[in-house]
């Protein structure tokens, strides 16, 4: 179940969803199968709490349905897959808050269990600073595990796009006679001295290489770390510790949301990165492009990515003013509404339109074709 198919429930159904299990006797004759069931049993695990403190117990409930089936950490992966990013944040806020649900903040041995993947690690990562020093460890060595699997599956096909705009450029070298070596060419040719024409024969011609000085091109990731970009975020931290790898970029790494980090230093430990982050919370984005505004120091060069769902929390106007001035400073700029494997775009239409107005490219994609995108912008 995905954001987009959650929505196409039918009222029954999502009535039924809310009222709990005691409606289902009238609302769903026969059980709630597929997508439906597995949500009605994640609600249930959380919510069916509240039943119990009144008193009402779990009497009715069919072995199918049992919530006992679940664990606190398989149900934060569980509504992680069948919810919107911003219902699971609600869930999970009442879970810790309301319900008291800290088994997985206290049993590292619950983590030991599980198979690291990136749903884990995105429900994970959000409950993160509550947990206890040893399921904090155990933490650090899920994401360790799935930024290495994705460092990866990346590397390799980074590394292509940009070597590939270097040998076009190399190719690109012509012997042109203002790069004559008339001095090396005699050199090498020597041995060719013909007695009859007094003349040597120049088999070989030498020609310089004329060097172009090139400043490296400056990369600035800008980087929304709302609960709805988790998975934006953990790709983020690959691509930055790949990128900051290569010798013709310079790479600075920002996250933010209603505050802004500067993470540069540690973009060669992603997993420090994950680490680092604080999901959830407010959004100033205008305030985190001004911030990157403060790093160009050679605009024309300048690649400006921000990745976020551009909900933004404080007047839109700082934000739009920031980039129509990055725009006319000729800094390229590309808004990214995600940036993960599966390149689902889910944002703020009428502020992205806002800010390609202001001269900003808008668009969703996965690391290869963003690496392929930035690849194209500097070669």
């Amino acid at each position: 179940m995905t954001r987009e198919t959650a929505p196409g429930l039918d009222p029954t159904t999502r009535w039924r969803l809310i009222l709990g299990r005691y409606a289902s006797s009238r609302l769903s004759q026969g059980g709630l199968g597929g997508p439906a069931g597995r949500m009605d049993i994640a609600l249930d695990y959380l919510y069916g709490r509240e039943l119990e403190r009144r008193g009402l117990g779990a009497g009715g409930r069919q072995g199918s349905l049992d919530p006992s089936q679940l664990t606190a950490v398989n149900w934060l992966a569980e509504i992680r897959d069948l919810f919107p990013a911003s219902v699971c944040e609600t869930i999970t806020a009442h879970a810790l808050a309301r319900y008291g649900l800290t088994d997985i903040l206290k049993d590292p041995a619950a983590l030991e269990r599980l198979e690291p993947n990136e749903a884990l690690l995105q429900s994970l990562m959000a409950l993160k600073d509550r947990a206890d020093a040893a399921v904090q460890a155990k933490i650090r060595e899920v994401a360790r595990r799935v930024v290495e699997e994705i460092m990866k599956r990346l590397k390799a096909s980074v590394s292509r796009s940009f070597s590939g705009t270097r040998n076009r450029f190399e190719r690109s070298q012509l012997k042109v006679l203002q790069n004559f070596d008339w001095r090396a060419t005699i050199r090498e040719n020597l041995k060719n001295w013909d007695v009859e024409r007094r003349a040597i024969v120049a088999e070989r011609l030498r020609f310089n290489a004329r060097v172009r000085r090139r400043l490296p091109w400056t990369v600035i990731l800008c980087v929304d770390q709302s609960g709805s970009m988790a998975a934006s975020v953990i790709y983020s931290a690959v691509m930055a510790a790949i990128l900051a790898g290569l010798p013709s970029v310079k790479l600075h790494l920002v996250v933010f949301d209603t505050s802004v980090v500067d993470l540069t230093d540690r973009v060669s430990d992603p997993v420090g990165v994950l680490m680092s982050v604080q999901l959830g919370g407010g959004t100033d984005i205008g305030r985190a492009v001004s911030y990157c505004e403060g790093l160009v120091t050679q605009p024309t060069r300048t690649v400006l990515v921000l990745v976020s769902d551009f909900c933004e929390g404080a007047s839109p106007a700082r934000l739009l003013a920031t980039v129509k001035r990055l725009a006319e400073a000729r800094v390229t700029m590309l808004g990214l509404a995600a940036l993960d494997a599966a390149a689902v775009p889910d944002y703020d239409r009428t502020m992205g339109e806002q800010l390609a107005a202001c001269g900003m490219s808008i668009s969703a994609l996965t690391p290869e074709h963003f690496a392929e995108w930035l690849a194209g912008v500097i070669r």
